[in-house]
């Protein structure tokens, strides 16, 4: 069967997106659907309830992450999968991750339109607690289904309100039988907002994924000793602030040293005693480095212990660091990859290649699966913001590269 002229619904996968975002909208226009809450119930049972008004059947596992199935010829075959997540940030937007599910909810719907079979099974899937804002690991569902974590370590987990996670999924009905891991993913595609200024900042459309970067998270400690501001000389202080902001420099510093990918960011501080007329006695603030290549990652590690070591043998204050935090970069499958950028051609859709900054559920489906991601741009490179946007065109453009990519992999009958 003759493909070349199936496009999406546009304006279907908009108004979707806009249903969606009414659950847990937020008075600036943006939406607040945090995990396993009652609203997150509400998201899943109407995102669910398209799917089987689509003719899919639904598959919750133990850790709530939900499969929605349109079957193909071969049920031998293992599913061409695509999704994302509908929990959103505290002042979240309308798009990030809901996208990604209804981006892959239309494509179904599409197929169904013109009435094309495929060989392998097509699945859209939305994964648990991705964005990690009321329950701590991040990206919980899709790291518990490829084995980042057990089951039991994500069920402990509590909120601020000391509710668990497990008392949640059976509280709102997702508490699923399937073992997280035993559902088959022949490919995974996700399709996103970027969630930075990249692509809009050189007018393309498509964004193709090769690889997202790899982090290192860093907690740093500079221990000094508190005095009186006025009666302490300058050669006699022991100035733990000013000896953190010149470890905080050199964070800016290995990021520069290492473009296009590398990245060093200090975003948390706590001064004590935090008080104007005295000198600050100790300092702790984050680190954060990143990388798209794992020996550059590496190198930036090593360069910051080092400038931590100098930096205390010279000032003879105690700093120390500890890793909290590491995730490998992670490149996505050169067969997944070479979909999207061979739908992108076909569509004539203006594009480029873009690494990811932001940790997406393909990460731990790139464990198990050959995985790729399409980008599309966000309005100033602008998300975890109640004023994230989109333009409808370039939602659907990248929906009909998906489209393109899950056909390429589950084989178009005849």
């Amino acid at each position: 069967m003759n493909t070349d002229g199936v496009r999406i619904n546009g304006d279907r996968l908009w108004n979707s997106l806009m249903e969606l975002a009414q659950i847990g909208a937020t008075a600036k226009g943006g939406v607040k659907r945090l995990a396993l809450t009652d609203l997150d119930k509400q998201g899943r049972d109407l995102v669910t309830s398209w799917a089987r008004e689509a003719g899919m059947s639904v598959t919750v596992d133990q850790i709530g992450n939900v499969f929605m199935r349109r079957d193909g010829t071969n049920s031998a075959l293992p599913p061409i999968v695509s999704g994302s997540h509908i929990d959103t940030q505290p002042t979240g937007g309308k798009f990030d991750g809901n996208y990604g599910v209804l981006a892959a909810l239309e494509v179904v719907r599409t197929l169904n339109d013109h009435q094309i079979k495929t060989e392998a099974p097509i699945e859209v899937a939305f994964w648990t607690n991705e964005e990690g804002s009321r329950f701590v690991p991040v990206m919980m569902g899709s790291g518990v289904f490829c084995g980042a974590f057990s089951l039991e370590h994500a069920y402990a987990a509590k909120d601020v309100d000391g509710k668990t996670v497990k008392d949640e999924l059976e509280r709102i009905g997702y508490l699923g039988k399937q073992t997280p891991g035993d559902h088959p993913i022949g490919a995974y595609f996700e399709t996103h907002i970027e969630q930075g200024p990249v692509l809009e900042d050189a007018d393309k459309v498509i964004g193709v994924v090769p690889a997202v970067m790899g982090l290192s998270w860093y907690d740093c400690v500079v221990t000094g000793m508190e005095a009186h501001a006025g009666p302490t000389p300058m050669h006699l202080r022991k100035d733990a602030l000013q000896i953190a902001t010149k470890i905080m420099q050199e964070v800016v510093n290995i990021g520069n040293r290492y473009p296009p990918y590398g990245r060093g960011t200090v975003g948390m501080v706590q001064v004590f005693p935090n008080s104007r007329n005295v000198i600050p006695g100790e300092v702790k603030f984050s680190i954060d480095l990143r990388n798209v290549n794992d020996t550059l990652l590496n190198t930036m590690h090593e360069e910051i212990l080092a400038f931590v070591d100098k930096t205390a043998s010279d000032s003879g204050l105690n700093i120390t660091i500890d890793r909290v935090s590491y995730y490998p970069p992670c490149p996505f499958h050169p067969d997944c990859v070479d979909a999207v950028r061979s739908a992108t051609a076909r569509l004539g859709y203006s594009t480029m290649d873009v690494v990811s900054g932001a940790g997406h559920d393909a990460i731990y489906t790139a464990r198990l699966a050959p995985s790729g991601m399409i980008f599309v741009p966000c309005k100033d490179g602008i998300s975890h913001n109640e004023i994230e946007d989109a333009k409808s065109e370039h939602l659907e453009a990248g929906c009909n590269v998906l489209l393109l990519a899950m056909l390429e992999r589950a084989r178009v009958v005849a």
